[in-house]
């Protein structure tokens, strides 16, 4: 692993734009019902897929995306009209447990599951 400093002066992430999203308050497995919507997909096109997409995770993702576009666009200099998302994936987060009371004195328990969404932009060759 390499640390940011050592990635810095190898030049490593400069031809990309990279966003990370922690702790997000919707379970992996449904962000990437979405997520598999705008995978390959040129940056316009999915920007127009998230908006017209019924799901929590459609708004998020379209944050997302903004932000990773912004990171290509004024860190690294990239080309807007050439970008497209080459990466996106939801990894699992910390689940939060919560107890709901049940009758006879029973307790069920509640997952509260949350995840980590990480967004790649790159320029098409």
């Amino acid at each position: 692993m390499l640390t940011k400093k050592e990635k810095k002066i190898l030049g490593i992430g400069k031809d990309e734009g990279r966003a990370v999203l922690r702790n997000v308050r919707v379970s992996s497995r449904k962000a990437k019902l979405v997520i598999d919507l705008i995978r390959n997909k040129k940056l316009d096109e999915a920007y127009a897929i998230l908006r017209y997409t019924p799901k929590r995770a459609a708004g998020i993702l379209e944050k997302l995306l903004k932000s990773a576009e912004a990171n290509a666009v004024n860190n690294n200099g990239l080309n807007r009209d050439n970008l497209y998302v080459a990466e996106i994936y939801a990894t699992q987060g910390p689940t939060m447990k919560r107890i709901r009371p049940r009758a006879h004195g029973r307790a069920y328990r509640i997952n509260k599951r949350t995840s980590h969404i990480t967004v790649v932009l790159r320029e098409m060759a």
